[in-house]
């Protein structure tokens, strides 16, 4: 588990919250895009470190697989999925667009995942996009992020969303299309692939 948690959460808020607050977005317009980069971003630091474990332990007559990768119980991402692909790619790029082929890519190669992760992207200006990448590639998230670890950012992702989309005699309104993605994306995993 990352050494403080809760400094990571308010780090990862604060890089999301500082954006929003500079767009004319509403939190539960924010939201989703927000968690899938957030999950991309994982999936990105876990396949990583899976990669470079597998370069040391490789054999010169046989490739790196999916299959190799899966063995890990991490999720195989494309190149056109990785967060270094879509903080590279070059000026004048339809951010938005890249990021929902990202996501298409992901569904692709894991079908567990199809028609789950948020395509919606190009709906937010590339400006916000780019500064959203940046900022999350920013953080670092350590050398031992469990899953677990994760799903604490997430709920207190939903937390923050709640609270800055207000409150209505005490109770949160987490929308359907959060919890739908919590549900589907982060529970059949936990425990499997994270």
């Amino acid at each position: 588990m990352a050494a403080n948690t809760t400094d990571l959460e308010k780090r990862l808020w604060e890089a999301a919250d500082e954006l929003r607050a500079n767009s004319k977005l509403k939190s539960s317009e924010y939201s989703i895009p927000v968690l899938g980069l957030i999950f991309l971003r994982y999936a990105d630091w876990k396949f990583t470190h899976a990669e470079e474990e597998l370069k040391n332990a490789g054999s010169k007559r046989r490739g790196i697989t999916k299959a190799d990768y899966q063995a890990k119980g991490v999720m195989y991402l494309p190149d056109a999925a990785r967060f270094s692909t879509l903080l590279n790619l070059p000026g004048g790029a339809d951010i938005g667009k890249a990021i929902n082929d990202a996501m298409r890519a992901i569904e692709a190669e894991n079908e567990e995942l199809k028609d789950i992760l948020p395509k919606t992207y190009n709906r937010l200006e590339n400006d916000l996009l780019f500064d959203l990448l940046k900022n999350f590639n920013k953080v670092e998230l350590g050398t031992d992020l469990s899953g677990d670890a994760f799903g604490k950012i997430y709920e207190y992702f939903l937390g923050k969303f709640a609270m800055t989309e207000g409150q209505k005699g005490g109770e949160f309104f987490t929308p359907i299309s959060v919890v739908k993605l919590i549900v589907e994306v982060i529970e059949p995993y936990h425990g499997r692939i994270y």
